[in-house]
């Protein structure tokens, strides 16, 4: 599978205009590169794919899209969304694509990238044992858990959003690695199937309290205390706790944790969140 952004196909234009026969470009949004072809009609890749002058050029114009090369046709990689009646889509950055969901970015990307960011996530939750990863989305947070984890259990609301993540090959692992199992379903729902003390971390990255206040809720914490074992960590992603937003929904979250039970709850700045343990 060739997926290409602006940031692949720039190149190509600009050594089409010095009438280059070759040029190197990646496949897989910045994961490999690989050498392609360059002729009158278009780029010829090393499968025999073939992107005319024409398709580079609309992937160029738009570069919040990231496009699929199906033999010699792009489709842009996008859904909809029948279980919340939005549009998703992968949008490139010079790193890890991020998932768009009704024009919103679901990861940083001002000062950071998606693959930085969730890097910072898993620092901050030291994954190990038995991991729940509360929302899956693109799966970054997943793939980087079971790299030390024993397991990880990854649970995403919409599966349009597993259709997208599907096409991006930065997702690759979420569907390769027999450590993982995705589950489909809504996080509030889903954490109430699992028998007390059956996670030594939880990784919780929900969209905004707007759009999913009952995973704020003491309710909810109450639930991920109940399954976390003792001494578990629980990692909560919030968004920039120094921002008068972030520092109001936190102050909230560090309340309805501590009566939730949890004896310690850190403020983790850079990690745009707070670890809680049991």
């Amino acid at each position: 599978m060739i997926v290409l952004s602006h940031f692949q196909v720039n190149p190509l234009l600009e050594a089409r205009k010095r009438g280059d026969s070759s040029a190197t470009t990646s496949p897989d949004l910045a994961l490999s590169t690989v050498e392609v072809m360059l002729d009158a009609d278009g780029v010829r890749f090393p499968d025999e794919s073939r992107l005319s002058w024409a398709d580079a050029a609309e992937i160029s114009d738009q570069e919040v899209a990231c496009f699929r090369l199906d033999g010699d046709t792009i489709r842009k990689i996008q859904a909809f969304s029948d279980v919340t009646n939005r549009h998703c889509s992968l949008m490139p950055t010079s790193s890890a694509p991020t998932i768009l969901i009704a024009g919103f970015p679901m990861h940083r990307i001002k000062g950071t990238n998606p693959y930085h960011d969730t890097l910072t996530k898993i620092k901050a939750a030291a994954p190990q044992g038995r991991v729940l990863d509360t929302s899956m989305g693109l799966g970054y947070t997943a793939i980087q858990a079971a790299k030390t984890a024993d397991s990880v259990i990854t649970v995403e609301l919409d599966p349009a959003v597993v259709e997208v993540a599907r096409h991006n090959p930065w997702s690759r692992e979420l569907f390769e690695d027999s450590k993982i199992e995705r589950r489909i379903g809504d996080s509030f729902d889903e954490v109430a199937t699992f028998a007390p003390e059956t996670f030594n971390r939880i990784i919780h990255d929900p969209p905004t309290m707007q759009l999913a206040g009952d995973l704020y809720s003491g309710e909810f914490y109450r639930e991920l205390y109940r399954i976390l074992k003792p001494n578990g960590r629980l990692f909560h992603y919030i968004g920039d706790l120094e921002s008068p937003f972030g520092a109001r929904i936190a102050k909230g979250v560090v309340e309805r944790l501590g009566k939730a039970g949890f004896r310690t709850v850190t403020r983790r700045t850079e990690a745009f969140g707070v670890v809680a343990v049991k």
